[in-house]
């Protein structure tokens, strides 16, 4: 099963991409290396780590850093997100 379900754009995902870092909103019951390797096997990038949060709606948000050798910005308009 996909732990990404959808990307997050809002004026913070967007500064964020700034420090190569991808917001998206995941599966509640995937942990942080679930969530990189399905990342890194969906997209083919590499990540440098992950760090998650529940939000108020009971939500999972990722922030998902990519290592410096790719570009976050790139990813996501390669998928026509942004």
């Amino acid at each position: 099963m996909r732990k990404i379900k959808c990307f997050l754009i809002t004026e913070k995902s967007v500064s964020l991409l700034e420090k190569n870092i991808v917001t998206a909103i995941v599966d509640i019951r995937a942990n942080k290396k679930e969530i990189k390797k399905d990342f890194e096997k969906l997209f083919g990038v590499e990540v440098e780590r992950v760090n998650t949060l529940i939000t108020p709606k009971g939500e999972k948000k990722a922030y998902i850093k990519l290592k410096p050798e790719y570009s976050a910005e790139e990813l996501l308009s390669k998928l026509g997100v942004f």
